[in-house]
């Protein structure tokens, strides 16, 4: 039994092309955009999804806190706020360990993408100032726009983004080639209820990123930071 709620499984968009056979699709997705006053577009990044919350520091099982090594650092910053966090949970982008994709450019570790308090996910602002007073970063924001009003233009507009670059300079682990980002994940950008989730969150992967397999722990690899040396080199 899960001694924590974990992070909800994000829908797909009917349109995203990475999709496996275990994803959902929100295939009513245009409905709920139109209740979304102001939406924010962040760039999907391929690590791995951690929680920070008062219990400890969770994987995406949250039957237990995670003990992984690359998750090491991270369980040390823990260790530093875990009396400041209350009732908070903190989840994130862990890219500490490199899995399908390497960025050249990575500022930080660990990006914040969601905080929960109770039944509630906070306002994208609110988990902006939450995680500066932790001294984090958010996941890079690609694009805001109010509630679109043209579906096909819409979709277009996604799949001009996704084809950009990626914020820290992505590059293919098998082919060692740059590559686009992984993705883009949507949200609405006031706070929902935990309930509300997949009507408030979707998300947009690129066919093909996935370069791993269930092997991938044996001899994984710490990923290089942008400067090397400075005070988020563990973070």
């Amino acid at each position: 039994m899960a001694i924590s709620q974990k992070y909800g499984r994000t829908y797909h968009y009917p349109f995203s092309p990475g999709t496996s056979s275990d994803d959902r699709i929100q295939h009513n997705y245009w409905e709920h955009l139109q209740r979304i006053p102001r939406l924010i577009h962040t760039e999907k990044l391929d690590g791995e999804n951690n929680c920070l919350s008062g219990l400890g520091v969770f994987a995406r099982s949250h039957a237990a806190p995670t003990t992984s090594a690359w998750t090491e650092s991270l369980r040390r910053y823990w260790q530093l706020i875990k009396h400041d966090l209350g009732d908070l949970e903190i989840f994130g982008e862990n890219l500490y360990a490199i899995h399908s994709i390497c960025y050249r450019k990575l500022e930080h570790h660990f990006y914040v993408f969601g905080i929960r308090q109770q039944n509630r996910w906070l306002s994208w602002e609110e988990t902006q100032f939450y995680a500066s007073l932790l001294d984090l970063p958010t996941v890079p924001v690609i694009k805001t726009e109010t509630t679109p009003q043209n579906q096909q233009l819409f979709e277009a507009g996604m799949l001009a983004l996704v084809n950009g670059p990626g914020t820290f300079d992505p590059v293919d682990v098998h082919d060692k080639r740059s590559t686009t980002m992984e993705g883009l994940v949507s949200r609405n950008a006031d706070s929902y209820t935990t309930d509300a989730f997949a009507r408030n969150v979707f998300k947009y992967v690129r066919k093909g990123h996935v370069k791993t397999n269930e092997h991938w722990t044996r001899d994984w690899q710490r990923a290089p930071l942008k400067n090397e040396g400075g005070k988020h080199v563990d973070l």
